[in-house]
């Protein structure tokens, strides 16, 4: 099956809503690897990789998000898989 990988970014009301949290166990359900990060802009940002199909419920999942989260856009781009196993909660970054 081909692997896919997609790097992401959530803005809306997608911080303080438990979205990264919701991210990770969506992608575990997926058996996908990468992680999830809240930016200091208050956007997520997340780097997704796993069979090609399961890239696109992922990416399509992000455009709601958890039951909380109001998602306004989303940027996802292509990119090669770097070879993650598992898929993290980051710590949030800083400007």
């Amino acid at each position: 099956m081909p692997t896919d990988a997609r790097h992401v970014w959530v803005t809306g009301r997608v911080q303080g809503v438990a979205f990264r949290w919701f991210t990770r166990e969506r992608a575990q359900e997926l058996g996908l690897a990468g992680w999830v990060r809240n930016l200091a802009d208050g956007r997520v940002e997340a780097w997704v990789e796993g069979p090609a199909d399961r890239v696109e419920s992922f990416v399509s999942w992000v455009h709601d998000g958890p039951p909380a989260a109001r998602v306004t856009r989303v940027d996802a781009h292509r990119s090669e898989p770097r070879g993650f196993a598992g898929f993290a909660v980051e710590p949030s970054a800083r400007s």
